[in-house]
């Protein structure tokens, strides 16, 4: 499971004209899930990505996560995380989990994160959205479960 996670002043989602998600001051992660991944790396990424120490203290260190500002969660299914750009000029995306797996990994990730802060919003699985963000920093932080050590 890989994702992107960006320190942002501000994020929403529309879909078809339609806003479904806001946040303000937090991070947006973009949530890619590949084949053979399992409720163990939502569950890593997710504890890893909350407690990330990228957020400013008085000093302007980056010494908080996003727990201890109470800071807002934006969380977006995106399989071209995955995309293999090696060979010729297509990305392949063979190795992202197929749509009904990778759906359920995706809402366990949502559930968990509720269960651990209550400001959590998401985007809409498959949908072709529009994300507007304003990047804070920028702070852009790739992690991937597969890389553990």
């Amino acid at each position: 499971m890989r994702a992107v996670v960006q320190r942002v002043a501000r994020a929403r989602i529309t879909v078809e004209e339609r806003l479904i998600a806001v946040i303000g001051k937090g991070l947006l992660v973009y949530l890619g899930i590949e084949t053979g991944d399992q409720e163990r790396d939502a569950e890593y990424l997710l504890e890893k990505i909350i407690n990330l120490r990228i957020f400013e203290d008085d000093s302007g260190k980056m010494n908080l996560s996003l727990l201890g500002t109470g800071g807002d969660l934006l969380i977006v299914s995106q399989f071209t995380l995955l995309g293999d750009c090696r060979k010729g000029r297509r990305p392949s995306f063979t190795s992202a989990a197929a749509p009904p797996e990778a759906r359920g990994l995706y809402g366990h990730f949502i559930d968990q994160a509720r269960a651990k802060t209550s400001r959590v919003a998401s985007g809409e699985f498959q949908a072709m959205m529009r994300v507007d963000s304003i990047n804070d920093g920028p702070v852009t932080i790739l992690l991937d479960s597969r890389k553990l050590f």
